[in-house]
């Protein structure tokens, strides 16, 4: 199979040395899709602006535009462009209608999708604990920014989160307010676009702390999420717990 030039775009030097010395016997829309979310990654594509057209890229990248609309497709297909009609195609925001609950899927039991509201309850950095570390491929002696926060649906208290993420990465995070969606804060400041996620759910009964939050008894039945959160690069970003009232809502998995 011939290789597409991928003359811009397409990562370090030391990658493209790689490369070079590696036959890439992927599809070659898929070599083109790589190469367009490392512009993304790098921070060269940005949600205010339209990306360059078909016809552009394909020039850019020599391959042809089926080849780049392939791509294209496939990169809408999992969030990270999103097309307007007259407008032109743009890197997805988390703020946008259609990504807010791309990672957030506790769903009140009569179907409306809620996007709940959030009150900070700790920030500050501590040393990383050990399912953390590991979670996040830190070394032990790591120290992150812990942050504790209450989440409601419908001015109902329902999740209660703590969210650890590397400082060295996150430095002075928590200088400023922190906002209720993470996921833009952490692309728009910080550079750190989520891409994906790997969750764990268990069901636990509630400790003390957590309960004392969501106004509950210790040993109330929860769900617990214990989610991973990955970059563009396929870095560990974010380790989070929520511990999650299912009395009135549930989880929703929209398996496709």
């Amino acid at each position: 199979m011939k290789r597409a030039p991928l003359r811009h775009g397409a990562g370090t030097a030391a990658g493209a040395a790689r490369r070079a010395a590696t036959p890439d016997f992927r599809p070659l829309y898929r070599q083109v899709k790589d190469a367009l979310v490392r512009r993304i990654a790098e921070g060269r594509w940005t949600p205010d602006k339209a990306i360059p057209s078909e016809f552009e890229l394909a020039a850019d990248l020599g391959v042809s535009q089926g080849t780049v609309r392939k791509a294209l497709d496939e990169m809408a297909g999992e969030n990270l462009l999103v097309r307007y009609q007259g407008r032109g195609t743009f890197v997805a925001a988390h703020d946008e209608p259609r990504i807010l609950f791309q990672f957030f899927k506790l769903t009140p039991d009569d179907g409306a999708r809620v996007y709940p509201e959030s009150r900070v309850l700790t920030a500050g950095e501590i040393k990383a604990p050990r399912a953390t570390a590991a979670a996040l491929a830190l070394p032990a002696v790591s120290r992150v920014i812990r942050i504790r926060r209450l989440r409601s649906l419908a001015g109902k208290p329902a999740i209660v989160e703590t969210i650890l993420l590397p400082a060295a990465r996150f430095a002075r995070l928590t200088d400023a307010p922190i906002p209720n969606n993470l996921y833009q804060l952490y692309a728009t400041r910080f550079g750190a676009r989520i891409a994906r996620a790997e969750e764990r759910l268990k069901a636990v009964a509630l400790s003390a702390a957590d309960a004392g939050a969501l106004g509950a008894k210790p040993g109330t039945p929860a769900l617990l999420i214990d989610r991973v959160a990955f970059d563009l690069d396929g870095r560990a970003v974010e380790h989070r717990l929520s511990a999650c009232l299912t009395d009135a809502a549930h989880y929703l998995s929209d398996l496709k």
